[in-house]
């Protein structure tokens, strides 16, 4: 998979993809994440890519022509499966989005900054607008991280135990259940007696009902779903 990001401050991408996980993915050959510098594309020699909005009010908007030009740049190289923008009034990002997102090849994001980007990039250019919460962040940078990183994890071999990501909270709707190690006994807390059996349909059917449990007591919602 590859996925293109564009942005105002690549350097807020740095790190995220250069450690853990995620650089695991990209070493292995399973994941090429290029972020891109939106001022390459900006419309003057002073990197001007946003200005104020028509008919008055606070804030910047983020330029057309640095966005069209972009898009169309990298979309001349490779076909993207979904071009993506990260923003508050977006879809709710959820694990069944990323599950499906993980199935794609190729990928382009856009964070967003300021007042948002020119809404013409959003009816001609963009596939998908996701959220990741009912919050707002100084830019979309981290939510583009965050989305990365809930794709990338997926994608078979990136896990060393692939069937890891099949336990996650939220796969099924359910929360994942209570996990334990070393030492069985901590100062007197215990493991749960059935997890020392051996008996792995009973340790399975056990971790099922405490899923269950444990989302009606934290997100009946899901359970509404």
């Amino acid at each position: 998979m590859r996925i293109d990001i564009l942005s105002v401050l690549p350097e807020l991408l740095q790190s995220p993809f250069e450690h853990s996980i995620m650089k695991r993915a990209q070493d292995k050959g399973l994941l090429t994440v290029v972020v891109h510098p939106l001022r390459k594309w900006a419309v003057n020699e002073y990197g001007m890519i946003d200005d104020y909005q028509y008919g008055g009010g606070a804030g910047m908007v983020m330029m057309c022509e640095p966005l069209a030009k972009a898009i169309e740049e990298l979309s001349a190289e490779r076909k993207y499966d979904e071009i993506i923008y990260l923003t508050p009034d977006g879809e709710r990002l959820n694990q069944k989005i990323s599950n499906s997102l993980s199935l794609k090849g190729n990928l382009l994001m856009i964070c967003g900054h300021y007042k948002g980007i020119d809404e013409r990039i959003r009816t001609n250019y963009v596939t998908k607008e996701i959220s990741i919460g009912d919050y707002v962040l100084s830019g979309g940078e981290l939510p583009a991280a965050v989305l990365v990183d809930s794709i990338g994890r997926l994608l078979p071999g990136v896990l060393n135990d692939e069937t890891s990501a099949l336990f996650d909270s939220f796969q099924d709707n359910l929360l994942a259940p209570p996990v334990y190690t070393r030492p069985v006994d901590f100062r007197g807390w215990k493991v749960p007696d059935i997890l020392m059996s051996g008996d792995h349909k009973k340790i399975e059917e056990w971790r099922h009902e405490q899923s269950v449990l444990r989302t009606k007591e934290r997100r009946p919602d899901l359970l509404e779903e």
